[in-house]
């Protein structure tokens, strides 16, 4: 993707619209979950926070949820949306 086109989208949200969402990273999928970053924080750094801390979505599914509410920019309604995530994906 060049500069230009990266610039397009103000969240991973309208890429997932126009693009498809295999286009989108793993931090782009999950800031589309997170929705909405706090004040100096975009869910986009907010995602990239949670793969660096737990290296990839197979060993974040396995965590306990407390555990994500150590990261700042996530509460409990955001958690919820992972864990339902996590929880769709696992019953397929």
């Amino acid at each position: 993707m060049n500069a230009a086109s990266a610039q397009r989208w103000r969240h991973p949200g309208g890429k997932l619209r126009e693009l498809g969402p295999e286009t989108l990273s793993d931090a782009e999928l999950l800031a589309v979950l997170i929705s909405t970053g706090i004040k100096g924080k975009p869910a986009e750094r907010i995602a990239d926070e949670i793969l660096v801390r737990f290296g990839s979505f197979k060993a974040m599914a396995k965590q306990p949820l407390h555990k994500l509410k150590e990261i700042k920019g996530l509460g409990a309604v955001k958690i919820h949306r992972i864990a339902a995530a996590f929880e769709i994906a696992r019953r397929m």
